[in-house]
């Protein structure tokens, strides 16, 4: 069991709570209703108080725990905050020792927008990578300049911290969340339900430390660049072992250590990402769409396409149209 803690305070954006525990949700129970040992999630609001908490939509939340008696948390989720945070993160100081512990015991963490301001208060962020709401950029350098923020960024990731700035962008790191708690099935049946439009993955949205996509294997590393630019290609794994001057058996072990997928499983990942941008963007027929991205057989394709994203190649175009806006003339 994984325990997910979700800080409440006054004046915060309910969404940044709400949407994501939803999200949770939904994953757990299509991971369980597949599998009944899949990971159980012990979901938990805490504040300081059990008093009712005011947020700035006008209704109230109510905590299950107080700072002083809630569990260990493997995941924490900290709150936007409604313009000037300051006030509110002053008013809140309890939370500090709370959250140093945790975050000292391993806990990952996650601040959204202005709410990452709680994360620069104990100091839990100086020297790291950062990002928070666009509007409080200035502010957010002037008051806290020990942290590296990223403008430029949606999602920043510094070892076991994950700032978001803004709940379009946590919605984006919850799927990312879900898929290291279940896998990837499970995050695109969640993203396909809480978000039908196209979205930039998780990766091309986020800064992170370290390089953590990264890996020392510098063959495989070429091996991945080779594949990326060659997908649309008649391609056999064991030729692409040959060109890198490894066995099979040799090229598929590196490769899944290296980046804990099978080559083939890389290979059909970056095909199927072409092909969903071509649904999007482009009026090729499918067919025409299958055999631009290495695949021949139609029947193949979308048997592949609906086994990665719980949809077929046509649903999919015609979900992700439906988003699609011009200008009357």
């Amino acid at each position: 069991m994984q325990t997910i803690s979700f800080v409440l305070c006054s004046d915060m954006l309910a969404s940044s709570a709400t949407l994501p525990m939803e999200m949770l949700k939904a994953g757990e129970s299509f991971a369980r209703a597949k599998n009944r040992r899949a990971l159980e999630l012990n979901i938990q609001s805490v504040a300081d108080t059990k008093e009712p908490i005011k947020t700035r939509s006008g209704f109230s939340l109510v905590a299950d725990q107080q700072f002083k008696d809630s569990p260990e948390s493997d995941i924490i989720f900290l709150p936007a905050l409604w313009r000037n945070p300051r006030p509110i993160i002053q008013s809140n100081e309890s939370i500090f020792p709370w959250l140093i512990e945790r975050v000292q015991n391993g806990a990952t963490v996650s601040a959204v927008g202005t709410g990452v301001c709680f994360l620069a208060e104990a100091k839990l962020l100086d020297g790291k990578a950062a990002t928070t709401h666009w509007h409080y950029f200035d502010q957010f350098q002037k008051y806290y300049p020990s942290v590296d923020l990223k403008r430029q960024y949606f999602i920043t990731q510094s070892g076991n911290i994950f700032c978001a700035a803004s709940v379009n962008a946590l919605a984006d790191l919850t799927v990312h969340f879900i898929q290291r708690l279940y896998n990837q099935e499970v995050a695109n049946h969640v993203e396909r339900h809480f978000s039908h439009e196209i979205r930039r993955s998780y990766q091309e949205r986020g800064y992170f430390d370290g390089e953590i996509n990264q890996h020392p294997d510098e063959d495989i590393v070429q091996a991945q660049m080779w594949l990326q630019d060659n997908y649309g290609k008649d391609i056999q794994i064991s030729d692409v072992a040959e060109r890198f001057e490894m066995s099979v058996r040799s090229f598929n072990r590196r490769f899944k250590n290296a980046t804990n997928k099978s080559p083939l499983q890389y290979l059909q990942e970056i095909r199927i990402q072409v092909a969903k941008d071509l649904l999007q963007t482009s009026n090729l027929t499918i067919s025409e769409i299958a055999f631009k991205v290495g695949y021949s057989d139609m029947g193949h394709f979308t048997g592949l396409f609906k086994k990665l994203l719980a949809t077929t190649p046509s649903e999919y175009r015609t979900t992700v149209r439906a988003k699609l806006f011009r200008a009357k003339i």
